[in-house]
């Protein structure tokens, strides 16, 4: 479907705290709230991290994110749901599948699925290559497809490799997150070489990490790609840092953007049929 765009929303992520930005929505009836607003802006995938009740630290627990996702679908049934299994805080594979096991209603259309280890600033991912073959394995058993992280050539080459071993099926779903200290940066040059390196027929959106968020969505629509949006990666609204951004800001804008440029997201039933989720 020419000029459509997959818009991918992160509401939440594992980094933000009410300390940091009270825009931030971290309890499952705020996350819910703030999902189901940006669906009726455009946003067709929501890209969820599930936080814990009492402390509002992340967690794995797959009966959170049962009530986020009982939430969202109680009032769209359409709407792209993935789950994170990321291994920023937790490192074992039984909890960090744990929410793959959710079944009916409650299935999460995707699970993320980081292909490689890396360093952010503060904190290492760790994703050894026996960990994303046993998420990779245990997503196609649950009928869960991968939105795969890529930042970096690498863990493209990587996705090959598991695509080879028949690990994971098409369509292939990649969101290019640019702009991290230690992996590709954001630019254009960057950008160019791994949207070149993806395996035929996938289907990509970018993100910026921080200040780099709005220039590589916009770089993003300009090449034909989706976007990934969201206060999981960037809490400001400008690169000099004089105004904190809500989540419907930075979605806002960038749908202006689109517009501008004769763009418009999928909707959420065109959304479902080009990634391949029933």
């Amino acid at each position: 479907m020419r000029n459509k765009f997959i818009l991918n929303f992160t509401p939440t992520g594992l980094i933000p705290t009410k300390e940091m930005t009270s825009h931030v929505p971290l309890l499952p009836e705020e996350i819910i709230k703030q999902a189901l607003e940006m669906a009726e802006l455009g946003a067709n995938i929501v890209h969820l991290h599930a936080r814990e009740i009492d402390t509002e630290l992340p967690t794995y627990k797959k009966d959170i994110y049962a009530e986020i996702i009982s939430g969202i679908r109680g009032k769209n049934r359409d709407l792209v749901l993935s789950v994170s299994t990321s291994g920023r805080h937790f490192h074992e594979f039984e909890k960090r599948s744990e929410v793959l096991e959710l079944d009916g209603e409650l299935k999460p259309d995707f699970g993320s699925l980081t292909l490689s280890s890396l360093n952010f600033n503060k904190q290492v991912s760790i994703n050894s290559p026996q960990m994303i073959k046993d998420l990779a394995q245990k997503m196609l058993r649950e009928k869960i497809k991968p939105e795969m992280e890529i930042f970096d050539l690498g863990m493209i080459n990587y996705a090959k490799y598991l695509i080879r071993k028949a690990f994971i099926h098409p369509p292939y779903y990649f969101n290019i997150i640019l702009g991290n200290i230690a992996c590709a940066q954001a630019d254009i040059l960057s950008l160019g070489f791994m949207i070149r390196e993806l395996p035929e027929g996938s289907i990509w959106s970018v993100g910026g990490v921080g200040d780099s968020q709005l220039r590589m969505n916009v770089m993003s629509l300009l090449a034909g790609g989706g976007v990934r949006v969201g206060l999981e990666d960037n809490i400001w609204y400008d690169e000099e840092r004089t105004r904190l951004a809500t989540n419907r800001d930075q979605v806002e804008r960038i749908l202006a953007i689109a517009r501008a440029l004769g763009l418009t997201p999928y909707t959420h039933k065109e959304a479902r049929e080009v990634l391949g989720v029933q």
